[in-house]
Formats: structure tokens, sequence, C-alpha cells
């Protein structure tokens, strides 16, 4: 059988740093020690900056390195396991439920969350912040959007504002009966907003968790959770049995 043209590109230079970059994490440094500066690495390995910065993006996106505002590239310890669901389909805000409302404003929602819960272009939503704290740093940010017409009796509900109004309409939620949920899970870049809220720098990668809660055969709510791609690897199920790990060969204890 011949070589296919894909067999014989050369192993990127950045790919082969990260390598070397790997050994040296696990020989030289501990969790949580701040790397040189780039000018430093790029002279240690002989590589041009740009080139380490490659290695150091792909390191970062496998969660062995952390960038910290203020402080600078860190090793990063193994990742936590993160519950994303239950075998049971259940309400956002339900007993048991590990998110903290923060905010609640009603706004119109993006469009492709418009076209999922089948709202027009101009109506407004109401559009719940809530954060997830595990080991005692932040992992997750979420934007939890639901309709009106998901919650009618929330207008006779006497709540000012903010959190105190985020868990007065997770309540009115509760009373449809949930028929199902669906989930999608992609990899993205943090925005401003998000970064700031999980103490990441903006770009730094992210897992994006999308649910679609149906109820009365139509969509009742949408959930944009952003999770931090550095720190969590994310579990499905009351048995944790799937796990997304982006280094298959690294697993976190």
């Amino acid at each position: 059988m011949g070589t296919t043209q894909l067999e014989t590109v050369p192993e990127p230079k950045y790919w082969h740093l990260k390598t070397v970059l790997t050994e040296a994490l696990d020989s030289e440094f501990s969790v949580g020690e701040v790397l040189p500066n780039e000018r430093d690495l790029a002279a240690r390995f002989g590589v041009a900056r740009a080139t380490l910065r490659q290695a150091l993006e792909q390191l970062e996106l496998e969660g062995r390195l952390q960038r910290r505002r203020g402080v600078g590239t860190t090793v990063a310890p193994p990742r936590v396991g993160v519950a994303v669901g239950s075998e049971q389909h259940v309400w956002p805000g339900a007993v048991g439920d590990a998110w903290r409302p923060v905010d609640c404003a009603v706004a119109v929602p993006p469009a492709a969350v418009a076209e999922v819960l089948e709202t027009g272009p101009d109506d407004q939503v109401h559009t719940i912040r809530r954060s997830r704290v595990t080991h005692g740093q932040p992992v997750a940010a979420e934007l939890l959007y639901i309709p009106a017409s998901s919650v009618p009796g929330l207008p006779a509900i006497d709540a000012p504002s903010g959190a105190t109004l985020a868990r007065a309409v997770l309540r009115e939620l509760q009373h449809l009966d949930l028929e199902g949920q669906d989930r999608a899970v992609e990899l993205g870049s943090a925005r401003a907003d998000d970064a700031k809220e999980l103490d990441r720098l903006p770009g730094a990668p992210v897992l994006v968790v999308t649910t679609r809660y149906v109820a009365e055969g139509r969509t009742a709510a949408v959930s944009v959770a952003t999770y931090r791609a550095d720190t969590c690897r994310l579990t499905f199920g009351d048995s944790g049995g799937v796990e997304i790990h982006h280094d298959p060969e690294r697993r976190a204890s």
C-alpha cells in the first residue's frame, strides 16, 4: 500500500515543541508554578516566539497550563470532574442544582436562541445569569433564556430584581411538566464577560454546553453554559460514565 500524502507531511514544529514542553512540565515544574516569560522559553528551546506561543496555546487547551491575569502562565492542576446533567430530567433551580443565581433581566435574546425558542426577533425574554463554583474556584457561567409564556404566573410574584427575581422565575418554571431535554457540547473561546467571571483571559478555551428544555410540546427554556476547558472535564449521567477529555492520554484524578 502506498504512502498517503498526509503521512508524508512532517510534524509541525510547534507540536514537537509541545511534547518537549510537556516533559519539562512533568519533570521541572509543580502545580501552580509560574513559567518563565516567552522570551526566555523561546531562547531555551531555540524556537521563534510564534512557535512557542502555538505550543503554549495547545497545552492550555489540553488543560496543562493556565493563563492568569496579573500572574502569567502557570502549571494547571488536574481537571475537576463537573457533572452537567443526570439521567433524570429536571428543571434549572430544582433541588440539588449546583448553580447560583447572580442576576435576571428582560432582554432580546441572541438570534440563534430566539429561533430555538420560536420567539419574535424583537421579543424580550427573561435572561438569568448563574455561576458555578467547584472546590472554591469558578468553573462555569450560564445564561438561561426563559420566555414569558413559560412563566405566565410571574407577574403576580413580587420580586424586585437581581438574584431574587432569578429565583422567582425559576420557581415559576417548576410548574411546567418537563417532557425532555437535550444537550450539545462544543469547543469555544471565552467572551469578555464570561472570561471576567471565570477569571480567564478573553479568548481562553471553553466548553459551551447548550441545553434545550421541552414542555407542552415546545421549547420552554434554553441554557447556554460556558465551562473552563482548562480545569473541567464534563460528566453526563448519574454514574459519570461519559467524560470529555481533550487529551485522552492524560486523565485527571
